[in-house]
């Protein structure tokens, strides 16, 4: 690889996994979905452009997912709805592109809302239709975005738009990525969209889904350095607390410079059907790491559960990826709760139970300080295609640790833990071909009696890391060298020592 390499730790400890990425200079042509850096247990489109997760609702026991999609190559534009739908959030089935452009309109982002009532009118007897709300984009009209709907009689197999569309018009340029949900206190549906250039989420209601009365907004607040997008409104239970809820806010606030984070935030507070109130102005970042945006939540998943997922990528340098085929991916999906602090009520996010479904040939280590000697601990075959590592590492108050992803005797990314600053801190190298790629970021970590619990993800051209139970989150991409990478935790200074770990590998999803 070319470019800038971060310096190579002298204090390599102990390797916990290896894995072989095919090299792009194969003698044969790679197969589908086994070619270089293609996520093996992340979504990701079978060929051309993808970003924003759209759409998200559970029905009849899919989970399905739409996307911003390019049906005709692999830069952004055409933008129109792609499709896939998984009956566990891991293995993605793609189908055919649901909501396609028009002559006048690109298809923004959205939701998708169950109306069980037939308030819209859409519904067949016995048949509740599946209205999508999306942002219709008029770039022939100079670039003017209004709030559009389509319904599905088919559980989302195939649309009609609306005849009456915009239904809420504005005549503004920055007016997009409407979250639709029914609220029943009111008996009506609410409609969170951002007024983008004004850093503002305002707040809409209507009986039918075609008549829409604005009640209130909020903003701005938080980041402002970034116009606002994909504004998401849910309700959680606070973990321990019984009876006690709260409503999150989220957003995102486009990253413009490296080092700046992903860009989601959000805010705790209260929703009285007509605007959001938050406890705190300040925003809570949702993930540390560079590639986390425009994350959109599931509606009506069963059990109550709140679930979320990400474009693992980042307006910057999205475009430049090395990948092909296709372009852009989804993070793993998350679940969100609430935790209540001293400080304040936490955002927790953890990955999804259904990952342990691909969970196979489990190495566990005990007892092993960082720092002493340079047994190799794991080492995977080279057909495996992820793995995940769950480790709990004590170390004293001026002892640290990092988890280092290198190729080739160079670091492609190093995510340390700093024990007497209390930082969590990430940072990579980046190829020539995307000159915003490198990036730093940190933030604060208090260690649970004297302990950090990480849980680490490792794809073949990504790494998520949920810190202390979901605490902080770490989304990057990585473009390492063609031969094998090697992921390894190592002694800072002092020996840090992994009480235990589990790596397991991750059978692949397109298996």
């Amino acid at each position: 690889m070319n470019g800038p390499h971060l310096n190579r730790r002298q204090t390599v400890a102990s390797l916990l996994c290896s894995a072989i990425v095919p090299g792009a200079a194969a003698a044969k042509p790679a197969r589908k979905y086994d070619e270089t850096f293609r996520p093996q247990v992340h979504f990701s489109p079978a060929m051309n452009w993808t970003n924003d997760p759209n759409g998200l609702i559970w029905l009849d026991g899919e989970y399905h997912l739409f996307f911003q999609y390019n049906p005709f190559g692999d830069k952004w534009g055409h933008m129109s709805w792609g499709h896939a739908v998984s009956t566990d959030l891991m293995h993605w089935k793609q189908l055919p592109v649901a909501i396609p452009e028009d002559a006048g309109n690109m298809i923004f982002s959205g939701s998708a809302v169950l109306d069980r009532g037939n308030t819209s009118g859409f519904g067949t007897a016995g048949r509740a239709p599946l209205v999508a709300v999306y942002t219709g984009f008029a770039e022939k009209n100079g670039g003017l975005q209004s709030q559009q709907i389509a319904f599905s009689l088919d559980r989302g197999r195939t649309w009609t738009k609306y005849g009456g569309n915009p239904v809420l018009d504005l005549g503004m340029k920055d007016f997009r990525d409407p979250k639709v949900f029914w609220f029943e206190p009111a008996k009506k549906w609410v409609m969170a969209v951002s007024r983008a250039a004004e850093r503002k989420v305002a707040f809409y209601q209507s009986p039918d889904l075609k008549a829409w009365t604005q009640t209130g907004e909020f903003g701005p607040a938080g980041t402002i350095d970034g116009v606002w997008e994909c504004p998401d409104l849910f309700r959680l239970p606070v973990e321990g607390h019984a009876g006690e809820f709260k409503w999150v806010l989220k957003v995102d606030s486009s990253p413009t410079k490296a080092g700046s984070g992903c860009g989601g935030q959000a805010f705790v507070g209260e929703f009285d059907g007509n605007t959001f109130a938050a406890d705190d102005p300040r925003s809570v970042s949702l993930d540390m790491g560079e590639d986390f945006y425009a994350s959109a939540s599931w509606n009506d998943a069963p059990g109550g559960r709140r679930l979320t997922i990400g474009w693992m990528a980042n307006p910057r340098y999205a475009q430049d990826a090395p990948t092909s085929p296709w372009r852009g991916a989804m993070s793993l999906p998350r679940e969100v709760s609430l935790r209540a602090d001293p400080a304040g009520t936490t955002i927790i996010q953890r990955p999804v139970r259904e990952l342990a479904s691909l969970q196979i040939r489990r190495t566990r280590l005990a007892g092993v300080a960082t720092g002493n000697d340079g047994k190799l601990l794991f080492n995977a075959a080279p057909k495996d295609a992820a793995h995940r590592i769950r480790a709990r590492l004590r170390t004293a108050d001026s002892a640290g640790f990092a988890v280092v992803v290198s190729a080739r005797n160079m670091t492609v990314m190093s995510i340390d833990y700093d024990a007497t600053a209390g930082r969590l801190s990430v940072a990579r190298m980046g190829p020539t071909s995307m000159p915003t790629f490198a990036s730093g970021n940190s933030a604060a970590l208090a260690p649970r009696n004297g302990e950090i619990m990480l849980d680490m993800i490792v794809d073949r051209s990504s790494v998520e890391v949920f810190a202390n139970d979901g605490e902080r989150t770490i989304s990057e991409l990585m473009f390492p060298d063609e031969g094998a990478y090697t992921v390894s935790i190592e002694g800072k200074d002092e020996a840090a020592i992994i009480e235990e770990a589990d790596v397991w590998t991750l059978k692949s999803v397109w298996s």
